[in-house]
């Protein structure tokens, strides 16, 4: 009955769907990554993150610092950004800093992150969720916080980058977590980007988080804010791509306010294969100044 359980659920258990692993034989030595480093940070919460950097190791850094591009789900989304920067690095959008955000484990997914990228399941839960309600969920602010103050000022410690123009990348309950960052703190970012975003999640409580910040950027309560980029593939099973055009059309009219939005729909691509497609687009929309 696996089929019948939402895309975003399965990416907390991968090992659900993953097949019979082969018998263990020697093995020559795995691949390293150039122009990365890596290592284990503890947030004040007591949870261990695995943190993933590319970074240039040609020419000089630009004056106001390199830009930065924060990877959620890093495990499983590190790898395609950092090498897409690494090869562009001779042009604008190489010359910036890509930082996963993942867990210390080799799986591509790990189940904290449905605490870590979501508000706490409904109590009762929906019933397509309601065999999620023994796990741990509804830690998103300490999540966020991580991200935009001890991470961030470790990632300032250790390269020389540009605190104005600092971006998030997010897919699936990463894209909610996305949406989730602009509505509750507009400025923490200089751009994000929601790819595929579980706006399902909780009977779309997203939705009432929405109308409360369209309210309040409307009525002058919010200065600066994020600028938006959704991305979605025709092919998205459970996050049907046109609820999240629909999204963009909404907050696109809040233009006038200062929110600028843009929306990327992907032909072909399913909701595993968003990520892997939007590299290029999310890079230039993260680094190209315009």
């Amino acid at each position: 009955m696996i089929k019948l359980v939402p895309v975003a659920a399965l990416l907390l258990f991968p090992a659900m769907v993953a097949s019979a692993a082969p018998a263990a034989t020697p093995s020559p030595p795995g691949y390293t990554m150039p122009s990365t480093h890596m290592w284990d940070m503890k947030a004040d919460t007591g949870e261990i993150y695995r943190i993933f950097v590319s970074f240039p190791i040609e020419g000089e850094p630009p004056a106001d610092g390199y830009p930065v591009l924060y990877v959620l789900d890093g495990n499983a989304s590190f790898a395609s950004f950092a090498e897409a920067r690494r090869l562009q690095e001779f042009y604008p959008v190489g010359k910036s800093i890509v930082v996963g955000v993942g867990y210390p484990t080799e799986k591509t997914y790990d189940v904290r992150r449905l605490s870590d990228l979501t508000p706490p399941l409904l109590d009762p839960p929906p019933t397509q969720w309601r065999w999620l309600a023994t796990y741990k969920s509804g830690g998103r602010k300490e999540f966020l916080d991580f991200l935009t103050g001890k991470l961030r000022t470790e990632i300032g410690k250790r390269y020389k980058i540009d605190p104005e123009r600092q971006s998030l990348f997010g897919h699936s309950l990463g894209g909610l977590f996305g949406l989730y960052s602009l509505y509750s703190r507009p400025d923490a970012f200089h751009s994000i980007i929601a790819a595929s975003p579980s706006i399902e999640w909780n009977d779309q409580g997203v939705l009432a988080e929405e109308r409360e910040f369209t309210a309040r950027l409307t009525s002058g309560k919010i200065g600066k804010t994020s600028r938006l980029m959704i991305v979605v593939g025709d092919r998205d099973v459970d996050d049907d791509p046109e609820p999240a055009r629909a999204l963009a059309d909404r907050l696109d009219r809040l233009s006038g306010h200062g929110l600028r939005v843009r929306f990327t729909r992907y032909e072909k691509e399913g909701h595993m294969s968003v990520p892997a497609r939007s590299v290029t687009d999310v890079l230039r929309f993260a680094f190209e100044i315009r």
